[in-house]
């Protein structure tokens, strides 16, 4: 049995679509509320009160920075260029380093429990299996390893032919993770690329950092509709995921956002605008 199956292996799955949300809570639904959602759910599965899930997400135009993108030396001339071209900037409550987030750009976490017996490998290797079964019909060539040159490097960078499409990161909380996963399926992956590289290039100004920060090349960044030379869509990819994960589970629920979860997640989205709080003020 595949990695992902023997990790999803639950009686029960909850399944949340946001790919179309505009607010949530009474608040504009964006990056933040996404990040803040997930510790929500993570606590609330680590807690046992609800089952481990699987949530879709899309934002508007959003570069997400990593931690160490917090301590650029000129971050907030990097963070006006980002606003003079229309995109949202935040800065994530994990690792991992800048992507770029807009709506021909599909999310998936999935939030598991019992994370004291998986390994942080363990948690990569079942996204990486889940998403090659999604496309196991489309695609054999899909590969995880660092692409030199792309945005947010990492060893599990998912690539084809040696263009990244999609990379992975991981948040654990108690006794679980939220695995999170973006997927390029179409639009302007250049763009995107060119957007983030001027981004480290006036948020750093030729200074030396103590962090290694990309030098990215656009050329190493694609979608899914460019290599596999099909005209997917968010909605397609997002029916893949859904019809992934009913494979394993004959039992999905959609139940709403408890109190509790409610409760929980107004207490991470104030930590997320704390944690905002210098950038934000960039006009």
């Amino acid at each position: 049995m595949n990695k992902w199956k023997q990790i999803m292996e639950h009686d029960t799955f909850r399944y949340i679509d946001h790919t179309e949300k505009k607010t949530f809570d009474r608040k504009p639904y964006t990056a933040m509320t996404s990040f803040a959602l997930d510790d929500a759910l993570a606590l609330s599965i680590s807690n046992r009160l609800s089952p481990p899930t699987l949530r879709t997400w899309v934002h508007d135009k959003t570069i997400v920075l990593g931690i160490p993108d917090g301590r650029l030396p000129f971050i907030e001339d990097g963070v006006e260029l980002l606003k003079s071209h229309n995109y949202n900037a935040i800065i994530r409550n994990s690792g991992g380093l800048a992507v770029a987030l807009d709506d021909g750009v599909l999310n998936l976490s999935l939030i598991i429990p019992n994370i004291k017996h998986i390994t942080i490998h363990d948690g990569y290797e079942a996204m990486f299996d889940f998403i090659k079964y999604m496309l196991r019909d489309l695609t054999n060539r899909i590969e995880a390893y660092e692409i030199v040159g792309s945005y947010c490097p990492g060893d599990y960078d998912l690539s084809i032919d040696g263009i990244k499409f999609a990379g992975i990161s991981q948040r654990r909380i108690k006794d679980s993770a939220a695995v999170q996963i973006y997927l390029d399926v179409e639009g302007n992956s250049f763009e995107r690329a060119q957007i983030i590289r001027q981004f480290y290039d006036l948020s750093i100004q030729g200074e030396t950092t103590t962090f290694s920060y990309p030098t990215v090349q656009p050329n190493k960044m694609g979608s899914l509709s460019q290599l596999l030379d099909q005209p997917l869509t968010v909605q397609d990819i997002k029916s893949r995921a859904y019809n992934a994960l009913s494979d394993v589970h004959g039992r999905i629920i959609t139940t709403p956002f408890s109190e509790e979860e409610l409760t929980t997640f107004e207490q991470r989205f104030k930590q997320m605008v704390k944690r905002n709080e210098k950038i934000s003020k960039v006009k």
